[in-house]
């Protein structure tokens, strides 16, 4: 391993132990902060964070038991959709009633206040959840297929297709990843019945906002390569 590759390595890890400890100390800070209606955004938060952790733990070479691999990357696509689930949140800032009778949009502090709250948690859900969204499939692609670009690019749209149904599932049957584990005998009728002609429109609309949102961050992450090299 030479220079270069050794101060890659480090500052990945800090990367991660930064992301860890932004999400430490904002989660904290929701806890003490964030009060109804808006409560939800503490739970939302922590589940968006989880595929992240989980796909640090994840690679090529990792973990170094091989049979753990696909279990890991199954239990990281059952929370993965929590990370862009987030965005649909931004709909809950209605509830602050933020047009004046104007139709203006009202300066109140309070309203500003939840908004970058929201914000924050969306924006660094689903920025970092397409980060892992990336590795991951890139990861997949090095165990089955050496890193062929066309099998890289297959996984990435599967998933994201998944991940749309998964966010369908949260946002409209109210069925988080977490109730999944705890109790899902309650869940089959509902995952069932759910296959209908605004689920695809919404899987449509979806799939299509996350590889937009996918495609500008491996843009950006090209770019700093191409600029690295």
């Amino acid at each position: 391993m030479n220079s270069r590759e050794r101060t890659v390595m480090t500052m990945n890890q800090r990367a991660r132990w930064e992301i860890r400890g932004f999400f430490a100390l904002w989660l904290g800070f929701l806890f003490f902060r964030v009060h109804d209606p808006f409560s939800f955004l503490l739970l939302n938060t922590f589940l968006g964070y989880l595929p992240i952790e989980l796909s640090f733990h994840l690679g090529a070479h990792r973990p170094k038991a091989v049979w753990l691999f696909w279990p890991l990357v199954i239990i990281w696509l059952l929370f993965y959709p929590n990370a862009p689930y987030l965005l649909t949140d931004l709909f809950h800032l209605s509830l602050l009633n933020p047009y004046a009778a104007s139709g203006l949009l009202r300066v109140t502090p309070h309203i500003w206040i939840y908004f970058t709250y929201m914000m924050l948690s969306a924006l660094g859900c689903a920025f970092l959840g397409f980060w892992s969204l990336n590795y991951v499939s890139e990861s997949i692609a090095q165990r089955i297929a050496r890193g062929n670009g066309l099998v890289r690019l297959l996984v990435v749209l599967t998933l994201t297709v998944l991940s749309s149904i998964g966010v369908y599932i949260g946002r409209f049957l109210r069925i988080h990843t977490i109730y999944l584990f705890l109790n899902p005998e309650q869940f089959i009728q509902p995952l069932l019945t759910m296959w209908t002609y605004h689920l695809w429109i919404f899987v449509l609309l979806m799939t299509v906002l996350q590889l937009f949102c996918y495609w500008i961050l491996h843009l950006i992450m090209t770019a700093r390569n191409t600029t690295n090299d």
